[in-house]
């Protein structure tokens, strides 16, 4: 059986190429909020469920309204789903602003194709509620059951989303106005490179010869504190000639990135070998069982006997050795494996190897 190796590799060009400030870094406190809620789908033809937090969530729903069901009355609401509302609340949207949900079902209801959420409560993890959710949902998936139990789905139809399906009700105040200062946090973190922001900003914004001038810091590998006028409109307009200074982050670490799942390896290209010699090699072992039915004459004095009969054959593949010069690089690395032909597992082993020996000059993460 011949196996195919996929290994992808990221060159990156021996100078980095300058980038926006606001596409490697983040302004702290600018960020978006996660928000959650409990409700019904209802309006679907046959779907839905009968759980029973399903049916205390109905009737409570219907007491809200006035209306009281009698406590050993089971309602029959094929056609309602207990739902989980999740949305994201971007930073600085406003009370009467309009945000996407994701509506997921709880129990075991069959598809929510063709249901209408009812008034639902966004909460923050402060519990405090934030917007209201509600209208129709659009939802890709599908599934049809027949008689004999057999069934087929498309996707997710337990899956469905409203665009702007919630209204915002509630600010979350963000501590971007306040302070002396503006923080930007890198993505990657990295000393180099926040090193380099930090040069860049004061190169812009202040005298480069006279530190007493300088207006940015950097804190570690991740944060550049930069001081910032209190106004805010004035913070704004700062900021905004901020974000779009360009600087040249560092190269990245050399790493091999492994999954163990998929087989998926990424190797970069500043990934190094140490004089190393790898041999591949392997053993198939293959065990065929048989059956043996002795059966005696019709006249005889004897019983019938089953014996097992084992073939067991034991292949060895031919073992080739590879020595790798000091400094060799990714490509040799890549064109190695590929030669000796060896499998994702193999490979995974491969460089698990060389990690523990010390010849991989890289770091070696497993997913």
């Amino acid at each position: 059986m011949k196996v195919t190796v996929l290994v992808l590799t990221f060159l990156f060009s021996s100078m980095s190429s300058a980038q926006r400030i606001k596409d490697l870094a983040d302004v702290a406190g600018v960020r978006s909020n996660q928000l959650i809620g409990y409700g019904l789908v209802v309006g679907l033809p046959g779907t839905g469920e009968q759980s029973p937090f399903t049916e205390q969530s109905f009737k409570t729903m219907l007491s809200n309204f006035g209306i009281t069901m009698p406590a050993n009355l089971k309602p029959k609401i094929k056609n309602v789903a207990a739902v989980a509302v999740h949305a994201e609340l971007p930073a600085f949207t406003k009370p009467g602003q309009r945000i996407d949900i994701t509506v997921s079902s709880m129990g075991s209801a069959q598809s929510l194709r063709g249901g209408t959420l009812i008034q639902t409560i966004l909460m923050g993890i402060d519990g405090n509620a934030y917007a209201v959710a509600q209208g129709s949902l659009v939802v890709s998936g599908l599934g049809a059951e027949g008689l004999d139990g057999s069934k087929v789905i498309v996707n997710t139809p337990t899956v469905g989303r409203i665009a702007n399906g919630a209204m915002v009700e509630r600010e979350v105040i963000s501590p971007f106005t306040s302070g002396d200062y503006i923080t930007f946090n890198l993505r990657d973190s990295d000393f180099s490179s926040a090193r380099s922001l930090e040069r860049v900003i004061n190169s812009e914004f202040a005298n480069i010869n006279d530190p007493a001038t300088f207006i940015a810091r950097a804190i570690d590998a991740t944060s550049i504190q930069v001081n910032a006028p209190r106004d805010a409109s004035q913070r704004v307009s700062f900021l905004a000639a901020l974000e779009n200074l360009e600087f040249e982050p560092s190269r990245p670490a050399a790493k091999v990135i492994v999954n163990s799942r998929t087989g998926t390896i990424v190797i970069g290209s500043d990934v190094r070998l140490l004089p190393a010699a790898i041999t591949h090699g392997g053993i198939t072992v293959t065990i065929n069982e048989t059956r043996d039915v002795s059966q005696p004459n019709a006249f005889a004095d004897g019983n019938t006997a089953v014996t097992n009969q084992s073939i067991v054959n034991v292949n060895k593949d031919d073992n080739r050795m590879f020595v790798f010069d000091p400094g060799v690089s990714l490509d040799t690395l890549v064109r190695a494996i590929n030669e000796i032909g060896a499998g994702p597992g193999d490979v995974m082993a491969i460089l698990e190897a060389l990690s523990q020996a010390g010849a991989l000059r890289g770091e070696l993460i497993i997913i």
